[in-house]
């Protein structure tokens, strides 16, 4: 018989007897990064001297050296995380070289018949001896279940930790036990319907927890954390990003929200239970006709010549308190909606943001332009010394839509390569972002189409 249909036969196994107490006042602190601090305080009868305590109900993920715990007039001797859990295939596998009971029903008369057999093997089946023969349990779909003396001591109904104590007095007192555990996460995911002739943004913001730490906790008093606290001297300022990040301008703005240090919270208005293999979605932010607009842009290469193609759809709005979202905003997916001519909202675009203060300014990339093109070419490049060069570039900018538009044309790489590059003469007067990027803002007639034309110098 094989251990995954074995799984599925009764078993007769005695109640075991553990000193144990279920979970008390559990509160519990969630970060961004798959951790989480769980705080979890019982009542317990402590005795004078030394005992030993069992915490069951823990995190099947629980880092034990993290563990802290803490009751008036005690001392931790020892600590045991016991993570092995009773299972039918793990029964099995823990009596190998013990006796048990093989009870066998006859489907025809009812009657049973019982035999004491030895565990050899439970490797890919479960290997007998009865008597002078040796058997295998079969799959043969006839009612057979197995019957064992005891629950082996290191295996458990729920993953339990065990700490040894040393009291100075007896009594009952509460007791705090706090650990560390990936398992339990969050996430802040945004949902924004923009009215575009109105020129406003509705947001409602949710956090979406998980559990997949193998225990449920109940009646939880939750906070998140907005933040990623340092783990194991991780450093991450040289990360590299594949495209720019929405935040344009980092806001500088203070809120009532609370803090943790460097570290926003966002508490749960009421307790919860946070349930084993369980998502949840709470409410944080529920904002209506934020000011807000739609802008396209288009970021060049440096020496990019080609086709035409599509300019970026990005929608603009600000986290200010006055005229925008007014919050600290956790780090997630803002996806987009507008109404259709039905007044339908349908889905137009998705895009991540970083932790962001109030006070700034977004662009939220939703996607390419079906009717907003623009092709940029190299007209002229020549040689002006042995380490400059002079490059004339043409841009055409066409719009097929109905109504005008302003595209903001980004020329980046100015400094590529450690170079210094500055703009000899242009057609419309460039804004220059930084030093390796330079922006126009072009107006394109409807159904027209415009030209923007620009030489630069580089000097190495």
């Amino acid at each position: 018989m094989r251990l995954s249909v074995l799984a599925s036969l009764p078993l007769l196994v005695p109640a075991a007897a553990f000193a144990q107490t279920a979970q008390g006042d559990v509160a519990i602190t969630i970060y961004n990064d798959n951790l989480a601090l769980v705080q979890d305080t019982r009542s317990l009868a402590i005795p004078t001297g030394r005992s030993r305590q069992e915490f069951p109900d823990v995190s099947a993920q629980i880092r034990p050296e993290t563990v802290s715990f803490a009751a008036d007039g005690t001392a931790i001797v020892e600590q045991n995380f016991d993570y092995d859990l009773l299972s039918p295939g793990k029964l099995m596998e823990k009596a190998v070289g013990q006796t048990v009971t093989i009870v066998r029903t006859n489907p025809a008369t009812g009657a049973e018949t019982r035999e004491v057999a030895k565990v050899l093997a439970v490797n890919g089946g479960v290997v007998l001896q009865i008597g002078p023969r040796i058997e295998v349990l079969r799959d043969d779909g006839l009612p057979v279940r197995v019957v064992f003396d005891k629950v082996p001591d290191n295996l458990r109904a729920r993953p339990t930790l065990s700490i040894t104590l040393q009291s100075s007095r007896g009594g009952t007192r509460p007791a705090r036990l706090s650990y560390l555990t990936p398992g339990l996460g969050w996430k802040a995911d945004y949902v924004a319907r923009f009215d575009e002739t109105a020129g406003k943004i509705d947001v409602q913001g949710w956090i979406t927890l998980s559990n997949t730490t193998g225990t449920s906790f109940a009646n939880a008093d939750v906070v998140m954390v907005a933040g990623t606290p340092n783990q194991g001297g991780n450093d991450n300022r040289y990360g590299y990003r594949a495209q720019p990040a929405p935040i344009r301008r980092a806001g500088t703005e203070s809120g009532p929200r609370a803090q943790l240090g460097d570290y926003y919270l966002y508490p749960l208005a009421e307790r919860t239970t946070i349930a084993n293999a369980q998502t949840k979605q709470v409410s944080f932010l529920d904002v209506q006709g934020a000011a807000a607009r739609k802008a396209y842009e288009y970021r060049a290469g440096w020496l990019q010549s080609g086709d035409a193609a599509s300019a970026s759809t990005v929608l603009k709005f600000t986290s200010s308190k006055e005229g925008g979202l007014g919050d600290q905003l956790p780090a997630g997916t803002v996806r987009v909606y507008m109404k259709d001519a039905r007044g339908n909202p349908q889905f137009i675009g998705e895009n991540g943001i970083d932790h962001t203060p109030m006070g700034s300014e977004l662009a939220i990339r939703t996607g390419d332009a079906f009717d907003v093109k623009v092709k940029s070419v190299v007209e002229k490049r020549e040689r002006l010394g042995d380490e400059r060069w002079r490059t004339a570039m043409r841009y055409t900018i066409t719009n097929a839509r109905a109504a005008p538009v302003t595209v903001d044309l980004i020329q980046s790489g100015l400094d590529w390569g450690w170079q210094d590059t500055r703009i000899a003469s242009e057609s419309l007067k460039s804004e220059r972002l930084s030093s390796n990027e330079a922006q126009w803002h072009v107006p394109v007639a409807a159904n027209g189409e415009t030209q923007v034309t620009a030489v630069f110098e580089t000097r190495n």
